[in-house]
């Protein structure tokens, strides 16, 4: 059975793991990446299946999360293991392919870097992780702006979110994941290069 043929499974893992609020935004942002993706020409039901697992373990307590990780095979850098925010997105890549038997790659990836993002990320990656910045139930300031770059263009929005993300961590004196630097660092060097 294909993952995204699993959905409502998934639904439930998420039940069971997140409270309320947080089950409502996982449901949120899946929406919005199904939207997204259906804007954009990513893959409609991927984009929604990621969006409900990219907060699978956002709630798990620190130490499954590292546990998760470390059965999986992964070492995180010095950013990561210094930032607990960012666990959640590594720890919820290993679980969605080692306990759930997630297969497809794309959706995988999705999951792992919906918060930091990265340098050359997919059509789908991209959906997942604005989705996160915009679904309905954020009320942040400046959300509205970056909704209203999402229907402008991914360029766009991708760079804005990423603007958003490297301030926000500059001002409160936290490190700053590389992956995010590149990913920003890319969308300025295409830009004046003049590539879309």
């Amino acid at each position: 059975m294909q993952d995204t043929q699993r959905n409502e499974e998934f639904i439930e893992v998420i039940l069971g793991r997140l409270g309320e609020k947080r089950f409502y935004h996982s449901m949120c942002v899946a929406k919005a990446a199904r939207e997204l993706a259906v804007k954009y020409g990513a893959d409609p039901e991927r984009a929604y299946t990621a969006g409900i697992l990219h907060d699978v373990m956002k709630e798990a307590p620190g130490e499954e999360q590292l546990q998760t990780i470390a059965a999986a095979g992964i070492i995180l850098t010095d950013v990561e293991r210094a930032n607990k925010k960012l666990w959640h997105a590594v720890a919820g890549y290993a679980y969605c392919r080692d306990v759930l038997h997630v297969e497809d790659t794309g959706i995988l990836d999705a999951i792992r870097y919906h918060t930091t993002g990265r340098a050359d990320m997919t059509l789908l990656e991209k959906c997942v992780y604005i989705a996160d910045f915009i679904s309905e139930d954020r009320d942040y300031p400046g959300v509205e702006a970056i909704r209203a770059c999402a229907q402008q263009g991914l360029k766009t929005v991708l760079f804005e979110g990423m603007k958003f993300t490297i301030e926000e961590l500059a001002g409160k004196g936290q490190a700053i994941h590389p992956d995010t630097v590149s990913a920003y660092n890319q969308i300025i060097i295409s830009d004046s290069e003049g590539n879309e």
